[in-house]
């Protein structure tokens, strides 16, 4: 069986660039099309040379992964060692299950010959084939990456918990974000983020809306018995985040909250974090909590 040298680094190019394309998309980089041409047709070569065997070294498992870190650097650029590791996860993941359903497809269309050598699978098959199995593979791998990432969020991420605040309940659904460890400084309590316009029940309006001119020792507008009330209740929190540095919430503590089907008791000691915003567009949840412990 006849076996052309561009045909192993036409196929091995469109093969390397869509499980980069497919990388790129479920990591949510940002795709520069250069990057992954280059990072492909590095892989491309490799396939070439293995096919030769014009190294000794082809098959060693070192170089392998050697070539999979540049293949990933030149593709994605990541920043630090550990976006780095990510990457190679994922990467390997993909290629993994693109090589199944890709070589699936090509065996049941039954090519005349498909010959394996050096690691590498060529046929007989036309180059058509190919490209629709790489297609194929590249729905069936986002596909699954979808469903599995849905199931995670649905499950794992979003909880529905019950707010007890001056003697009354408020149910809503709160999104946990392991990277939340916000906290009240000086008693070092944990901090839940809600949205201002859940608490109108549970704390006079004048308050919730007036809390940029709490923040900055204006109380003007509060009734005087309202902010004798308040006035040693309210905390005062210190944030960082993507869009405000040296942020500052306006807080005030629970008398309990619930997560719903996790806590058999209810957690005292907690503050809720007023924010005078949406935390989203679509309202999936109205409140923000970190991992309690």
């Amino acid at each position: 069986m006849t076996i052309y040298i561009d045909i192993v680094l036409i196929e091995n190019l469109i093969m390397n660039f869509i499980i980069l394309l497919a990388t790129g998309i479920i990591l949510k980089e940002k795709i520069k099309i250069i990057r992954l041409l280059s990072g492909s047709l590095i892989g491309a070569i490799y396939s070439v040379v293995s096919y030769m065997s014009i190294l000794e070294i082809y098959s060693s498992m070192i170089l392998k992964i050697i070539l999979s870190i540049v293949i990933v650097y030149i593709a994605f650029n990541p920043q630090t060692i550990k976006k780095l590791w990510k990457d190679i996860l994922i990467f390997y993941l993909t290629s993994f299950v693109f090589g199944g359903a890709a070589f699936a497809l090509i065996y049941i269309v039954k090519p005349q010959d498909i010959l394996m050598k050096n690691g590498l699978f060529l046929g007989t098959y036309p180059l058509k084939t190919v490209i629709l199995g790489a297609i194929v593979a590249f729905v069936i791998i986002l596909a699954a990456f979808t469903v599995v990432k849905s199931k995670i969020t649905k499950k794992d991420m979003f909880y529905e918990i019950e707010i007890t605040l001056n003697g009354k309940k408020i149910k809503t659904t709160a999104m946990l974000d392991t990277g939340n460890g916000l906290k009240e400084p000086l008693t070092n309590t944990p901090v839940i983020v809600v949205e201002h316009t859940l608490l109108y029940e549970c704390i006079p309006k004048e308050i919730l809306n007036n809390l940029e001119n709490i923040l900055g020792g204006e109380f003007d507008n509060i009734p005087e018995k309202i902010k004798e009330e308040y006035i040693t209740k309210l905390k005062y929190i210190p944030f960082s985040s993507l869009g405000k540095q040296n942020g500052m919430l306006l807080g005030i503590k629970a008398e309990s909250i619930k997560i719903k089907e996790i806590d058999k008791e209810e957690k005292e000691n907690i503050i809720i974090g007023i924010y005078n915003k949406s935390l989203t567009k679509r309202g999936e949840y109205r409140a923000l909590m970190g991992i309690w412990e």
